[in-house]
This record gives structure tokens, C-alpha cells and sequence, in this order.
């Protein structure tokens, strides 16, 4: 690693003008791009304050040897300039989008003597007409068949077309009036190139004039009492009418636009891309980049807005994206040039665009939820990720059960903490729990962190002693330790939807809750949480238990007692678990404390009347249809609802109607249970996770 002090340009040698800067390494491999519109400002502020930088901007100038750049006379000229280095060099520092799949195109092959319509994937080439990109090739395939009818473009690969133009015959589509067969000279070139340019154009959305024109041939030919040629008009209109159908009308006819967004995390950002055309959505493609550098949403557009567009010559008259880049008028002016004319970049505010924009966006996210999902579901790939942690952290064995633990609250309310699990690096989601935190006053994760360790794991040994004392970790065909011919505690758990042993609780019949230890244990936060987690298992007496913890902000493992922490490889499989696990945590916990929190916001006078559960609240709202109406009712017409006799009547009736505070005679105690999730609270104040 090189001291970035040794390679700083001199004070003063850097020009304040706008351009593009090159870090260079040892070898003099080009790693890093930028543009500034001051380089001085710029360059300076990778070496003025290195403790400020974003731990990969340290990593990327500890790793530079030397600094150059190029002075430009624009904005737009330093955009052009940084998009074709970046293409020439492909620094290892930059944000580089890759396709999450392979989408097919419709290409109409115009630099031929007779124009082919095809799939195509892959690179563009020069003289073909594309259109989509479609989700399915099959999308395609439908498309075209509709519209052969009316225009019978040649299909056939070049082989084909000269063995039937040796043959002098033509192939089946020509026979039945798909394909005008141009290769036993049926039509000429240029009768051929016109049925291409007319094909070109109704995909293009021009599609009106083609059907008021055949719908005046179908009347004339009616006229005429050619019937069955009207006939034919008639199912052509049909025909292009079904292929119009295939494409979803969103926004006005003349709307002609791209719509862009993206979802992100610290690691990784999916990006997702409805083309719309003639106010259909004409296609739909995707991207996932990886993070290497700290940027934002509208760096990301930017960096985007250069990749895509730079070579394209399909850029639309708008483009609708998340943010704005930084620089938004040197790139509006580069997209105007790229596409010959002006193009309008904007946010939208309101309306249907903005709406749609919303359902490209949660696009996004479900595709970055995929591409992890992708990673995660795969035997080779998840074996991988454990080995990785293993090694990383230096565990005796491979962490096959990892329990993860979060904590959420609102400025020190509603405090909760979340559990999740995950067997062989998937989610056990029937092992979920959730903690209300009751020994923590304010916003204090450390304490919120140590309550919640000590609770499950007192748990833990408390279920181990129900078990006896074998091992929780036996295996069942283990001979148990009371010899040959006793029942081993394990053995009695039955198997749950995953596959898993679970103990049984004889008493009750269920699987017993925390019956099983982790082979790790992550908390969200850094050393001062992993310090509490490991505090609250030493007082148990636990020792034989990894603990970790993941920062947000870095993405860093921490250990207990370490001052440094462990970094994993940001494209590693181990990182991307860990992520996931603490992601999974995070959600639970956020989901169960927006309950909670809910819920404190919607407490009645009923809430306080002593005797009265959820259940017996609920059905005296749902008789009388409001508290109103029930403070208005006699204790005759209350002892009317199930479940609530006289006397009970009476104590409502008086605690509603009474002076201020009758209602809190009682101990005003409330039902600590998961109310209204189908899952009773345990004395522990934790509550079983639901399936989702």
C-alpha cells in the first residue's frame, strides 16, 4: 500500500478548470476515473483529509502510485471523456453495471438486400433496426406471428433462404402468406424493403394509419362484393389489433420516454428500465452493480445515464429518473447530442408517470431481492458462504445455525428486539422471535442488546435441563448416555416443514423454543453491542458460543475484545450472508416495533377498564359498532354481548361513565401477547415469529 503523501501533485500544479483525472498504480494500470469541474478542488480532497474518505476511497488512493489528468473546455466534454476511459481502461474502482440476465430484442436486419426479422441478443451492430428489449423471446415470437400476416417479411436464416432460392421454391411460410418469398423472386427489393419499412414503423408506434388503411380496403373490397378478400383485410385488422393488445397503454399516445430506478443497499444497487413508446410499455431491462465507492442516487443515475446511452441511438425524447445527476444540464446537453435532438431529463412529481415510476421501482427492488435470493439458494454457493465465515472468524466449525438479533425503537419507545435464524444459510422462519424490551429506559441498544442475550439463552438452559443433560447437539442415532435402550431426548423431537429434528415438550405436545444453541451469534452494531452480547453469555455461564457483530455504515465484523475488525471480502458469499442475516433481523425487528407502535397510537378508554382482554374489547366495539354507543348503552343492553355477564356490565358501564380516572382503578395492566397475530406472548415478555 502506497502513503498517498508520496505521490500528491505540488500545491499550485493543479489547474482549477474542469476534466478528468486517472489513478494510476504501481504498474501504471489505470483504477480509478473521475471527472470535477475543478480539478484542483477536486484531487485535493482525496489527499487533504484521509481519515474523512470512505473506507474504499482509502483503499482505492493507498493503492494508486500516481495522479494525472486532462483538461477540458465543458462539462459535457469531461462526461464524454470519462465514459471512454472508462471503456478503454475498465478501472476496478468504478461503478460498472452488468445485466442481470440476457434480454432478447426484436432486430429487423435493414443492412441486407432483403431485410430478415429476427431475435437477437447481444451487441448491437450497425444497420439493423432493434426493438424492445422484451422480457421473453417467446414475447417476440407471438408478436411477429400477429404481424406477418399484414407484413410478410422474410424470417429465414441465410442458409435457408439460398437453399429455396437454388430450389426455386419457396418454404412453408411463403405458402401459406406469412413471408412474400423473396427467394424464388415473388416480390422485388424493393416491394421486400418497403414491407420491412412499413413493419418498422408500426413497431416503432405508427400504428393507426396501418389499420385505418386496411379498414378502408376491408370496406371496399366489401363494396366491391369481394367478399373474401375483405375477409382477409378483416382478419389482418384483427391481427394487428391483437399485437397492440400484447403491449400495456399507460400514458398518452404521443409519450415517448425511459423510466429509471433503482434500490440499493451498501454492498450492491439493482436498476430497472420500462421503455415506453406511443405510451406503451414496449419493454423492460435490468442491471445489478456493485459498490465501489461511496455514491449516491443520483451518482448512480449519472454513472448510469453515461453507460447506457453513451453508444446508444435510441434515447428518447425523456427520460424519467429517481434523482438528478450532479451535473444535470452538461448531461441533458450530452443526451441531446447522442440523440440528435432535445431530451428532457426530470423527477416526476405527481401524475400517472410518477406512479409508474413507483411500480419501476418496486421492479427494482424485487430484482435485487432476486439477485440475492439467487446467491443464497444455491447448495454450492451457501457451502461456500459458511466456509468463508468459518475461516474469517476462525470458528472450529462451520456456524450451520446462525441466530441474529436487532433492536428497534422510535427516540427510546416501543423498544423491541428481533431473533432470526438461519440452518445451512436459509432462513428458519418458524424460529423467529420477538422480544418487548422491559428493563431498558431510552434509546440504549447496549443494554436493550444484553437484556435480550440473556433472556433467550436463559432459556436455552432452562429447556437443556428439561432434556437432560446430553448434549442439545446429539445426534439422534447417537447411543444416549444412559446406555443401550434409552430413549435419547433428541430422538423424541419429531420433524418440522424444513426437514429439521425438533425436540418435543411431552408436556405440551409442541416443539420446545429454544431448545437448540447457535453455532454464531450476530448483532447489529459494533463492539460496544458484541461486548454486551458477550457479557450476558459469560454471566450464563454459555463460553462455547461465537459471537459477532455487523456496523451498518462499513459492513465491518467485529469481535469481542478485538480493536480491529474483521473485513470480508465486499463480493464474497460470506458477505453477502452475513448481510442477508442482519438485513432479515433488521426487518423483523422493524416490522414488530411499527405493530407495537401502531398500536399505542389507537389505545381507547377500553384499553384502561379493568377486566377487559383483547378479545372482550374487540367484541363489545364490534356490538355496539362505536365507544359512543357504548358509553350511551344501560348494563342490561352490555351483559347482552357474549362472554360478559351483569356484573361485568356494570363495572364498564361505570368506568365509562364515571369522573376522569375510574377507568385506571385497576392495575391497568395489558396483555403483553402478541394480540391480533395469532400467537400468545410467553412470561419472558418474547413472542413467537409468525410464517410469512
Amino acid at each position: 500500500m502506497a502513503d498517498p503523501a508520496t505521490y500528491r501533485p505540488a500545491p499550485g500544479s493543479i489547474p482549477e478548470s474542469p476534466g478528468v483525472y486517472r489513478f494510476r498504480d504501481e504498474h501504471g494500470r489505470v483504477i480509478y476515473v473521475g471527472k470535477a469541474k475543478s480539478l484542483r478542488s477536486r484531487l485535493n480532497s482525496y489527499f487533504a483529509d484521509y481519515s474523512s474518505l470512505h473506507p474504499r476511497t482509502q483503499t482505492m488512493v493507498q493503492t494508486a502510485a500516481r495522479v494525472d489528468w486532462t483538461v477540458v473546455g465543458t462539462e459535457v466534454e469531461a462526461l464524454q471523456l470519462e465514459y471512454s476511459w472508462i471503456k478503454e481502461f475498465d478501472p476496478r474502482f468504478n461503478v460498472r453495471y452488468r445485466d442481470d440476465k440476457s434480454y432478447p430484442y426484436l432486430a429487423v436486419t435493414l443492412n441486407e438486400e432483403f431485410p430478415r426479422v429476427m431475435v437477437m441478443r447481444g451487441a448491437k451492430k450497425k444497420g439493423v433496426r432493434y426493438f424492445g428489449p422484451y422480457s421473453h423471446a417467446w414475447a417476440i415470437r407471438e408478436t411477429v406471428d400477429q404481424l406477418l400476416r399484414v407484413f410478410p417479411v422474410r424470417t429465414c436464416s441465410a442458409g435457408v433462404f439460398k437453399r429455396q432460392h437454388q430450389l426455386d421454391r419457396p418454404c412453408l411460410l411463403g405458402y401459406i402468406g406469412k413471408c412474400s418469398a423473396p427467394c424464388v423472386g415473388r416480390v422485388s427489393p424493393d416491394e421486400h424493403r418497403q414491407l420491412a419499412d412499413d413493419f418498422c414503423d408500426f413497431m416503432a408506434g405508427n400504428t393507426t394509419r396501418f389499420i385505418k388503411r386496411l379498414e378502408r380496403d376491408m370496406r371496399e373490397a366489401a363494396a366491391s362484393q369481394e367478399y373474401e378478400r375483405a375477409a382477409r383485410l378483416r382478419d389482418d385488422v384483427r391481427a394487428l389489433e391483437r399485437a397492440l393488445e400484447k403491449q400495456a397503454v399507460v400514458l398518452a399516445d404521443s409519450t415517448d420516454c425511459d423510466m429509471i430506478a433503482f434500490a440499493e443497499d451498501e454492498l450492491e444497487a439493482a436498476v430497472q428500465v420500462f421503455y415506453v413508446r406511443g405510451g406503451r410499455i414496449r419493454g423492460q431491462r435490468g442491471w445489478v452493480v456493485d459498490k465501489v465507492e461511496d455514491v449516491t442516487t443520483a451518482d448512480l443515475v449519472e454513472h448510469f445515464l453515461i453507460q447506457i446511452y453513451s453508444e446508444s441511438d435510441s434515447v428518447p425524447r425523456e427520460v424519467l429518473v429517481p434523482a438528478l445527476p450532479p451535473e444535470a444540464e452538461a448531461m441533458t446537453e450530452l443526451l441531446g447530442e447522442q440523440r440528435g435532438g432535445p431530451v428532457r431529463l426530470r423527477v416526476p412529481q405527481r401524475g400517472d408517470k410518477k406512479t409508474l415510476l413507483e411500480t419501476v421501482a418496486r421492479n427494482a427492488h424485487e430484482a435485487l431481492k432476486q439477485h440475492k435470493t439467487r446467491r443464497a439458494s444455491d447448495l454450492t454457493t451457501r457451502s461456500r458462504a459458511l466456509q468463508e465465515i468459518q475461516d474469517a472468524l476462525e470458528l472450529d466449525d462451520a456456524p450451520l445455525r446462525i441466530e441474529c438479533y436487532d433492536v428497534s425503537n422510535l427516540q427510546g419507545t416501543n423498544v423491541v428486539a428481533s431473533m432470526v435464524v438461519f440452518e445451512d444459510g436459509l432462513a428458519r422462519k418458524s424460529e423467529y422471535r420477538r422480544f418487548t424490551i422491559k428493563a431498558v429506559e431510552g434509546q440504549d441498544d447496549v443494554r436493550s442488546i444484553h437484556e435480550v442475550i440473556t433472556r433467550r439463552f436463559r432459556r436455552y438452559l432452562a429447556e437443556s435441563e428439561k432434556l437432560g443433560e446430553l448434549d442439545a447437539f446429539a445426534d439422534p442415532a447417537d447411543e444416549p448416555a444412559g446406555g443401550a435402550g434409552t430413549p435419547s431426548p433428541r430422538a423424541e423431537g419429531g420433524v418440522d416443514g424444513d426437514g429439521a429434528h425438533q425436540p418435543i415438550d411431552p408436556e405440551t405436545g409442541r416443539p420446545r423454543k429454544f431448545a437448540y444453541p447457535p453455532n454464531l451469534v450476530i448483532v447489529d452494531g459494533g463492539p460496544p453491542q458484541v461486548a454486551a452480547a458477550r457479557k450476558a453469555l459469560t454471566e450464563l455461564g454459555v463460553e462455547d458460543i461465537a459471537v459477532c457483530g455487523i456496523a451498518k455504515r462499513l459492513e465491518e465484523i467485529w469481535l469481542p475484545g478485538e480493536d480491529d475488525p474483521v473485513i470480508l471480502p465486499r463480493n464474497s458469499e460470506g458477505m453477502f450472508l452475513v448481510q442477508r442475516v442482519r438485513d432479515e433481523a433488521h426487518r423483523f425487528a422493524i416490522t414488530f416495533h411499527r405493530q407495537r407502535r401502531s398500536k399505542s397510537m389507537t389505545v381507547s378508554e377500553l384499553d384502561n377498564v379493568p377486566g377487559l382482554g383483547p378479545a372482550r374489547r374487540a367484541a363489545l366495539l364490534k356490538h355496539f359498532g362505536s365507544l359512543k354507543r357504548l358509553k350511551e348503552a344501560t348494563p342490561e343492553q352490555v351483559a347482552e354481548v357474549p362472554g360478559i355477564g351483569l356484573r361485568s356490565a356494570e363495572g364498564i358501564v361505570a368506568a365509562l361513565n364515571g369522573p376522569p380516572g375510574t377507568a385506571q382503578a385497576g392495575d391497568g395492566a395489558t396483555d403483553t401477547g402478541a394480540a391480533g397475530t395469532g400467537a400468545a406472548g410467553t412470561g419472558d415478555g418474547e413472542h413467537r415469529g409468525r410464517r410469512e
